[in-house]
């Protein structure tokens, strides 16, 4: 059985400044294009028969200069919807909410194009992404390239947790990570590598 490869995208002015960046697609930095081509040789030396990406512009260029053909653009695999907390840092919440953490308190609504979803809307998403991609698995790995909320409330519902034990797995931008089993049991194989 193939792992599946967790790619986080590279770096954005967004990512840098710890805004919350769910569905506004931003470019990549210099620093965040270097990390996703130091991706490159270590996606090289894997068999990946598939190749799933969030739409997401970022997503897409983290993709390509890592040397990956994109074989489908999942919608499932957007950032968490954060609503009217869409490019707002936690520290700005904060003054408003003291002590609010997304993975606890999650988001307000926002306008049309950022309505928001609660933790459970995102699990769904990535369940659906599990199910879809796991057949490949027989055949070598799957890479994902995404967000880092997303991937993290992707890689708990790997392990069988509930959508909120994301929280547990901290994950940088232009990082790479792998999901297997051992035993017949779903496993962190790697995680939160740098790029090189």
């Amino acid at each position: 059985m193939g792992q599946l490869i967790i790619l986080r995208h590279g770096e954005t002015e967004w990512s840098r400044a710890r805004r919350h960046t769910g569905r506004t697609d931003l470019p990549l930095t210099g620093r965040g294009e270097r990390q996703a081509r130091s991706l490159a040789a270590p996606m090289a030396a894997r068999r990946v028969v598939r190749v799933v990406c969030s739409p997401a512009e970022r997503a897409r260029r983290t993709a390509a200069l890592a040397g990956l053909r994109v074989d489908e653009a999942d919608p499932d695999l957007w950032e968490w919807d954060y609503g009217g907390y869409e490019g707002v840092t936690s520290e700005a919440i904060r003054e408003g909410r003291p002590g609010w953490l997304l993975w606890d308190d999650g988001v307000v609504p926002g306008d049309a194009e950022h309505p928001g979803e609660p933790v459970e809307r995102v699990g769904e998403r990535v369940d659906a992404v599990l199910a879809r991609v796991r057949p490949y698995l027989a055949e070598g790995d799957v890479a994902l390239v995404a967000h880092g909320h997303v991937l993290r409330v992707l890689t708990a519902r790997w392990l069988g947790l509930e959508p909120a034990a994301g929280r547990l797995f901290a994950l940088d931008t232009g990082t790479l990570s792998t999901l297997g089993t051992e035993h017949d049991r779903p496993v962190i194989t790697s995680w939160n590598l740098p790029p090189g």
